[in-house]
């Protein structure tokens, strides 16, 4: 297999990127290597904030480990149940994540119902919670995100923009190949390459904007559940329009709607929703806290 990756409007090519590397008697696979390297810098980022807002660091370390577990299930079930044809005939393959197949819809939705679960046995806020773990959920996207590009998955159709991505024919999956990529392959030194969307690395760098925009709104939120919310808002709004390229898609079943593409629309829609209700809310205890304390300002004077 061919194992170089180009970016050739950016004049940059890449030899022999591998996929793992041996540990002794281990392969160990980058696509893991990035998953586990994204979960500590959100758990570092996450304890950051806690400390910052006054809470406790622990309780993000306790809910950590619980959460990864959790998402990592809920995002392979996710992932099987939509692309039930590819294992149903070889279920063992369910068990084998070292190729990919984590959909971080799966993970998310996995993840809020640990932090709920979590939240109430602990007694905490659980839009506080969520608020804080979310700056750890984003960042851990940020970087599991290159997982991908090491196993040269989650590409989009053919383009010749700025970022376009050269892979070697034979280094992907024949599912994912489309028409239009095979009528556009480019030949060099002798081997076929398709020309792609990086779509791993539009969904990182999304990801990067949206964090640092989450990291200077922290402190000017009007409500606690705002920034998470802010969260599956400017994801989804990402999600929706990088799914729209990608030649992976995971279809609602009977249907040629990527779920992804579904789940990201509901997602904008409700928490925008949410956020302006709840503003607005804030906005009116606010008002009435204001007028009490006028109120007993010129009772005090009277008297």
């Amino acid at each position: 297999m061919d194992m170089n990756i180009n970016f050739p409007n950016l004049h940059i090519s890449l030899s022999h990127v591998i996929k793992s590397f041996n540990l002794g008697s281990f392969s160990i696979a980058l696509y893991g290597v990035c998953i586990a390297i994204g979960m500590l810098a959100g758990l570092i980022v996450a304890s950051m904030e806690a400390k910052r807002s006054g809470q406790d660091p622990d309780t993000y370390f306790d809910l950590a480990w619980i959460a990864i577990v959790c998402s990592l299930i809920g995002a392979r079930i996710y992932y099987v149940v939509f692309a039930w044809d590819r294992y149903k005939d070889n279920l063992i393959n369910i068990f084998n994540i070292r190729q990919g197949g984590l959909a971080i819809y799966g993970g998310v939705i996995a993840a809020i119902i640990t932090t709920y679960v979590f939240c109430k046995k602990r007694k905490l806020s659980f839009p506080l919670v969520c608020d804080t773990a979310g700056l750890g959920l984003i960042t851990g996207q940020i970087i599991g995100r290159w997982g991908n590009f090491f196993n040269r998955e989650v590409f989009g159709d053919y383009t010749n923009n700025l970022l376009a991505m050269q892979l070697p024919l034979n280094s992907v999956r024949s599912e994912d190949l489309t028409r239009k990529l095979l009528d556009n392959m480019v030949v060099i030194d002798g081997v076929n390459y398709i020309q792609v969307h990086p779509t791993f690395l539009y969904e990182s760098l999304w990801n990067l904007a949206l964090l640092l925009f989450l990291l200077w709104y922290i402190r000017r939120k009007r409500f606690d559940g705002e920034v998470f919310l802010m969260y599956l808002c400017g994801y989804g709004i990402g999600r929706f329009w990088i799914e729209w390229v990608r030649t992976d898609q995971l279809k609602i079943p009977g249907t040629q709607i990527p779920v992804s593409m579904a789940i990201a629309a509901i997602m904008v829609i409700i928490s925008v929703i949410w956020i302006a209700y709840a503003a607005r809310h804030t906005s009116k205890a606010v008002e009435v806290g204001t007028d009490e304390q006028t109120k007993d300002r010129s009772s005090d004077r009277k008297q």
